[in-house]
């Protein structure tokens, strides 16, 4: 069973050992709880692999808690310079052309690694105490709802993870935009996050090439981590709605965006007041918490597609069964 850490010191040292010897650890972010490991060790990554179940052609983030570590782990560029002076300690993942010392392992065999340098501050007293970068994908089962909060790991992965590193509810709450590098024409904005698209073209000074990439299954590598097309998912069968919400039946939730559209039981809300960054913020311990009660269908009202709101429309279609259909969401 899972132990859930503190982090004082003293945990934090335990934690850097064990991951040095080879364990694996779940580990707070800003966006989600990652399960870490020590990036440069392949059979360290074969089991975070294994933990998730997770396909061995969807590649993993190397996370780092220094800048000073990212040209050991990647051929820099100016674009990759200019956004890392913006946004990182941060929420923003890019892909750029690997070094040798990066297993393919992590990278599930292509010549690109993603990396990002999280922000929160029990990361990275944690990545003080490594002497490698930590490879980290979502601490959840492949496919299921990214974790927010400690329990969530522990609900989900306490049998597989024996580590799991507390530092409180994820800031964020939704995982890290993805920018790849390696386009000769233009930058390619893989996956939205909290980081508006129009923020990112100005710090470029150049447009983005906005691919809605939903991979099916298949054995071909991915780009990326996060571009599956059914990912983030309950077990419970999500519907999206805009504006009316439908007639539920037996059983069935409604979740809207803001508190003061809930009347009755059975209905939810992500905000008091619509609030999109509250509503990224909760959206998944939302999910995660009705997913628990059992009921046969839940309807999640989506927002306009509009800076954050693109990323809550992407994760929210990505965890529905049914709903509007994806093309209306406007990645651009």
């Amino acid at each position: 069973m899972a132990q859930i850490l503190q982090p004082t010191p003293l945990n934090l040292d335990r934690l850097a050992k064990i991951l040095a010897d080879g364990g694996i650890v779940a580990v707070p972010t800003e966006t989600v709880y990652g399960l870490a490991c020590n990036a440069l060790d392949p059979t360290a990554v074969a089991k975070v692999y294994e933990a998730k179940r997770r396909p061995s052609r969807n590649p993993l983030i190397v996370h780092i808690g220094e800048l000073e570590s990212l040209t050991q782990i990647a051929e820099t560029s100016e674009d990759s310079e200019k956004l890392i002076k913006a946004f990182w300690p941060g929420p923003l993942t890019v892909i750029l052309p690997k070094q040798p010392i990066i297993p393919s392992e992590v990278t599930a065999g292509t010549p690109t690694v993603a990396v990002r340098m999280p922000s929160h501050s029990v990361f990275r007293e944690l990545a003080r105490r490594c002497s490698f970068p930590l490879a980290a994908p979502s601490a959840n089962p492949f496919g299921y709802i990214s974790p927010t909060k400690a329990e969530h790991v522990e609900q989900s992965m306490g049998d597989s993870v024996e580590w799991i590193l507390d530092g409180g509810k994820c800031e964020g709450g939704l995982e890290s935009t993805i920018i790849s590098l390696t386009n000769t024409v233009a930058p390619i904005l893989l996956r939205h996050g909290s980081i508006p698209i129009h923020e990112l073209e100005a710090v470029l000074n150049k447009k983005l090439i906005s691919k809605e990439i939903k991979a099916e299954v298949s054995q071909e590598a991915l780009l990326s981590p996060g571009l599956l097309r059914r990912h983030y998912s309950p077990h419970t069968e999500i519907r999206l709605f805009e504006g009316v919400a439908p007639k539920p039946g037996e059983n069935e939730a409604i979740v809207f965006l803001n508190a003061n559209d809930c009347r009755r039981e059975g209905e939810f809300s992500l905000s008091k007041n619509g609030d999109l960054i509250e509503v990224a913020h909760n959206l998944y311990d939302t999910l995660q918490r009705l997913d628990r009660k059992e009921f046969a269908r839940i309807h999640f009202q989506i927002p306009a597609a509009i800076g954050i709101g693109q990323a809550i429309c992407d994760r929210m279609g990505r965890a529905a069964v049914i709903g509007p259909p994806l093309a209306r969401i406007d990645p651009g």
